[in-house]
């Protein structure tokens, strides 16, 4: 499993002529279970019901199942855009990236009237996002200002990417800017306006976090405050969108003192490992 947890949003999307059809296969069960009490016939059992509540559960997340029927979709709808968002989606959740990448891609191409533009977006930026969250770009050192710091050799960063932050970014923002467009359920389209801005001030905070952690690195290479003063940018972006963001509003403050006090940084053994003067 890809260990981000089964999204919400999987395979809520549907074609109108997809939606007909499944309304009336739920009304006739649902008929049914009626007739059933008017004619006297005894209710399931709690423990039955709770088997059967299982079993449904463990369908509904039975992933490489739903990617094998997605697949089928595909080859029996190869021009429904639909069908490769939630195969993208379902890989995704499988850790399977790449191949989640192009089915989302190949949504976008067929989407071209970008009715679900705002989502396949929102899904390619989930991809980048929890890669970057996950550290797998970079480790950053997390040593103290003023402190005796946990420093470790190897246990640095020595450059942030900015392709690492800027592509989800871009992601995000396109699913932001197409949510007018956006024809799907009301509650698919409430997600993406609640998550994806969301998404956007919490991968500007990373950014500024990586950015003054790299700042506070032991070894000395010059642009340390040119780091915090980016990262304060980015920063204000976070709390532009968030403006009860504590860690961010916290960040601010702590940035702008070390940019007028200036800062320490003290190796294991206590001693001072590099100074950054401050602008007065």
């Amino acid at each position: 499993m890809g260990g981000r947890g089964y999204s919400p949003i999987l395979c809520l999307i549907m074609s109108e002529e997809e939606k007909e059809p499944e309304s009336e296969e739920v009304e006739k069960p649902l008929e049914n279970a009626e007739d059933s009490l008017e004619a006297g016939e005894p209710e399931d059992s709690e423990e039955e019901d709770s088997e059967f509540d299982e079993e449904q559960e463990e369908v509904e997340f039975d992933l490489e199942a739903q990617v094998e029927v997605f697949r089928q979709q595909i080859e029996e709808d190869p021009d429904n855009c639909v069908h490769y968002y939630n195969l993208g989606e379902a890989l995704s959740e499988l850790g399977q990236t790449d191949e989640a990448r192009e089915s989302f891609e190949q949504a976008l191409l067929l989407d071209e009237n970008q009715e679900f533009s705002a989502i396949i977006h929102f899904g390619i930026g989930n991809l980048y996002y929890h890669q970057l969250m996950s550290g797998i770009q970079s480790t950053v050192v997390k040593s103290s200002v003023g402190l005796h710091s946990a420093h470790k050799k190897m246990n640095t960063i020595s450059s942030v990417n900015d392709d690492d932050y800027a592509i989800p970014l871009r992601e995000f923002e396109a699913a932001v800017q197409d949510i007018p467009k956006l024809k799907a359920d009301e509650e698919i389209v409430d997600y993406i306006s609640k998550n994806a801005p969301q998404q956007i001030a919490t991968i500007y905070y990373k950014w500024a976090s990586d950015l003054f952690d790299k700042a506070r690195q032991i070894e000395n290479y010059g642009d340390e405050v040119k780091d915090i003063k980016l990262g304060l940018k980015h920063l204000k972006k976070t709390v532009d969108i968030d403006p009860n963001h504590g860690q961010a509003n916290l960040m601010i403050k702590y940035g702008k003192k070390m940019i007028q006090e200036g800062y320490s940084i003290y190796d294991e053994y206590g001693f001072v490992a590099k100074e950054i003067p401050g602008v007065g």
